[in-house]
């Protein structure tokens, strides 16, 4: 380890993979129990919770009351403790024989935190105990560097806020997407989800399918979209695709105008989210659905319930089925509150006076459902409102057309300007001008010009 590398552990923060301890004391059982029932994991004693770094004496004293803390574990667990500076490194690997337990209990690692199982949560787990999940598995189809996007990892990067300065392949190891092997760099499927050039070449569970319905039935499809561009890209896929899709309106507020979403985006952004992070990827049957109707939205992932969460827990306790997954989503902001994403659902969709979400949860399956307050328009309204509709996105699109021949390097904020409409609705009518292949975009967003396709 270098400074480098110790200051991109401390920004990136305590996670599946890390735990900062400010001095040894009687938590430290359960901490090196928990990685050992987990994925494994590293200990960073000398450095408080908030990542400042305090240090700590006498190493070699330390080092032996650590290791006499490990012996006393049932069963022994064998450690390799190192130094670096005025902290003390644990690195705990993955147990060979779990469950293992302290004084205090059995402890899995969830995320940031080391959990307690119940009797009966002990039990599941030394059933299981042996199977490997889907997300930590090492993928030996996967060759670094020639399948890996390095896009991808900067992408990940920005949106977590995490620093560059770090070389590829130790960043790698310490998002726990990668190990070495054999001096080989060898990615876990999490880490193919991720960065993978294309992640469907490896599984066909990667892709998210999107569709938009022109009513409340799954009769006529108006549109289909399969995303496979890795997680944090499909999430942002998925999430526009519904945006463009669903309807909006406009308040006017003194002299604001204020753009009314027909489902709240915090409700939507969370459930993709969901859908993503917890789908359950062993399941080959089916992929991740978002569905677009004319006034509801539905969600769908293979996967019930996470293991050893009862019915009664959820939306309470989090717990999760791809912990890596999690872990590197919780530092972004699509998930960085881990485990209130279904009470940000709820409390989303109640302030905008809209139907209680629905979550309906089986052995294998997960569904969100989101409704508008006119699940069942009068069809008479409804077909006055989309031939409006239809014919008031026409001639914006016509107008736009027109001023973009004038001038090639209009920009969406001069269009909204002279059209008199929100920028989101220039960027729709611009989204379906592309579709139609009546327009296209040549170089950059900021330094490109449009070509009008006649």
């Amino acid at each position: 380890m270098d400074r480098k590398e110790l200051n991109f552990v401390i920004q990136k923060g305590e996670g599946q993979l890390v735990e900062f301890k400010e001095s040894i004391n009687k938590s430290l059982a359960k901490e090196i129990v928990a990685f050992s029932n987990s994925n494994g994991g590293k200990i960073y004693v000398g450095i408080d919770d908030n990542g400042k770094i305090k240090g700590v004496k006498n190493f070699n004293k330390l080092k032996s009351q650590i290791q006499d803390i490990a012996t006393n574990l049932d069963p022994s667990i064998i450690l390799k403790i190192s130094k670096f500076e005025d902290i003390l490194i644990i690195n705990v690997k993955e147990g060979n024989n779990k469950p293992y337990s302290c004084s205090d209990g059995f402890f899995v690692r969830i995320g940031a935190n080391s959990q307690k199982l119940s009797r009966s949560e002990i039990l599941q787990f030394a059933i299981t105990e042996g199977k490997i999940s889907f997300d930590e598995q090492i993928n030996n189809d996967f060759i670094f560097p020639n399948d890996f996007d390095e896009d991808k990892l900067n992408i990940y990067l920005k949106k977590a806020k995490l620093d560059y300065s770090l070389d590829t392949e130790s960043i790698l190891l310490n998002l726990g997407v990668a190990k070495k092997i054999n001096s080989y760099l060898k990615f876990n499927n999490c880490g193919v989800l991720f960065f993978a050039k294309k992640p469907s070449s490896f599984f066909l569970v990667s892709k998210v399918v999107c569709a938009e319905y022109k009513n409340n039935e799954k009769v006529k499809i108006l549109d289909r979209k399969i995303y496979d561009e890795g997680i944090i890209s499909n999430i942002i896929s998925s999430i526009n695709f519904i945006e463009r899709r669903i309807k909006n309106e406009f308040v006017i507020n003194s002299l604001e105008r204020e753009e009314i979403l027909q489902f709240p985006k915090k409700a939507f952004r969370e459930a993709v989210v969901n859908a993503i992070m917890h789908r359950d990827y062993f399941d080959k049957t089916s992929d991740i659905m978002i569905e677009v109707y004319k006034n509801k939205l539905i969600i769908y992932n293979p996967g019930g319930l996470v293991r050893w969460l009862k019915p009664e827990e959820f939306g309470k306790v989090s717990k999760t089925r791809n912990s890596l997954i999690a872990s590197l989503l919780s530092r972004t902001a699509f998930s960085e509150k881990m485990g209130t994403g279904i009470k940000r659902i709820r409390n989303a969709m109640k302030n905008q006076n809209l139907k209680e979400p629905k979550f309906e949860y089986y052995d294998h399956s997960f569904y969100i459902e989101l409704k508008d307050s006119e699940l069942e328009p009068k069809l008479s309204s409804l077909k006055s409102s989309e031939k409006s509709s239809e014919k008031s996105s026409e001639k914006s699109s016509e107008k736009i057309l027109l001023l973009i021949k004038e001038n090639k390097k209009a920009t969406i904020k001069n269009l909204s300007l002279k059209l008199n409409l929100t920028t989101r609705a220039i960027e729709k009518n611009l989204f379906k001008l592309k579709e139609e292949g009546k327009l296209k975009r040549i170089g950059s967003d900021k330094g490109g010009y449009w070509m009008v396709l006649e």
